[in-house]
């Protein structure tokens, strides 16, 4: 070796061992996974605990604010509602700092049991660079939304190491199937707990096909379950924050989307983890998502059918998840099994402690 690439490979070694400059310290410290196992599971709910009412994405009513009201307080709970519940900024629940201030908030106030978003929206995902992850992990406590919440879920789980909870928002229309398995998996820690899939789910599809339940591939797959709404886990690929649904249950739903975006999510995925390597997958009811204006179109069944055909693990569409009525909650991260036969879900430990 020359004497200058000496000279050159000694000053590569010493700079190695220079601190780091603060704002790139910071900024690693920022999205580096605390990497705690086992995880952490959140206190179960009980009889008069107090639930956080909050909007961290989209902005609220009055109307609805009411509705999640009576939710919380039909099912034997107090509300506190956040500071900036009312605030609207553009399409969005305030600025990002008044919402991110209103999750901390309630995540480190001890009498809060559980934070329950009034409804999805957008806006949740420009809060994950700013989110207190040792403040969430030492302070567990039940956070359940589904669609723009997906975010949350999937940036606390893989940060802060804390089960979450893909299910009904605050201002859901929530029938007794959901309140029925909701409540089972927030209250009553079992250590296995099966799910059925709704039966009137099953009658609207009488009328309308997309909520007919189907098995691409047969089978049963157990593995924690990992997901969400669909063009956020899409979104989130290739970031601090992304779904690793390798050896795990996927589940995925959305609402409102053309086949074409639908296509280009899954191939998103496909590309940047593998559908191939997921335990298994578990499509929800997709609501809306039939073609739009094209002169020619896939429907969604064929379209989903592109990705999941190829596939050599078990595979479902129609399932009781997503944005409607009759959904039931998923524990983020919790190991389960799902059994094509019997259209069931199983947990396989406790969500809750």
């Amino acid at each position: 070796m020359s004497t200058s690439r000496r000279a050159f490979a000694a000053w590569l070694a010493a700079a190695a061992l220079l601190p780091m400059p603060a704002a790139a310290a910071r900024r690693r410290r920022r999205v580096a996974p605390l990497k705690m196992t086992p995880l952490i599971k959140p206190p179960r709910l009980r009889p008069g605990d107090t639930v956080a009412l909050i909007a961290p994405g989209g902005y609220a009513t009055e109307k609805s604010i009411a509705k999640a009201r009576r939710n919380i307080e039909a099912l034997g709970f107090k509300v506190r509602e956040g500071a900036s519940l009312r605030a609207v900024h553009g399409n969005y629940a305030g600025s990002v700092p008044q919402r991110l201030a209103d999750l901390h908030a309630m995540f480190g106030d001890p009498e809060i049991n559980m934070i329950w978003p009034i409804r999805g929206g957008s806006g949740c995902i420009s809060l994950l660079a700013h989110l207190d992850f040792k403040l969430i992990r030492a302070n567990p406590k039940i956070l359940l939304g589904y669609s723009d919440i997906t975010a949350l879920h999937l940036a606390i789980y893989k940060h802060a190491g804390l089960v979450s909870f893909h299910g009904p928002v605050a201002s859901s229309t929530m029938t007794d199937y959901a309140i029925e398995h909701m409540m089972a998996v927030l209250t009553d820690p079992q250590p296995t707990y099966t799910i059925p899939m709704a039966l009137e789910n099953s009658r609207r599809a009488l009328d309308k096909p997309h909520f007919a339940m189907r098995t691409v591939h047969g089978g049963t797959a157990t593995g924690p379950l990992m997901g969400g709404n669909l063009s956020l886990v899409a979104a989130l690929a290739g970031t601090p924050y992304a779904a690793d649904f390798k050896d795990s249950i996927l589940f995925l739903e959305e609402v409102n989307e053309a086949p074409y975006r639908i296509d280009r999510w899954m191939t998103q995925l496909d590309l940047s983890v593998g559908l191939s390597t997921a335990a298994g997958v578990m499509v929800g009811i997709c609501e809306d998502c039939g073609p739009e204006h094209e002169d020619s179109s896939l429907t969604l069944d064929q379209t989903l059918d592109i990705h999941l055909q190829p596939l050599s693990v078990p595979a479902v569409t129609g399932y009781s998840i997503g944005h409607i009525r009759d959904q039931f909650t998923i524990p983020m991260g919790i190991r389960a099994t799902l059994d094509t036969e019997r259209q069931t879900v199983t947990l396989l430990e406790s969500a809750v402690s």
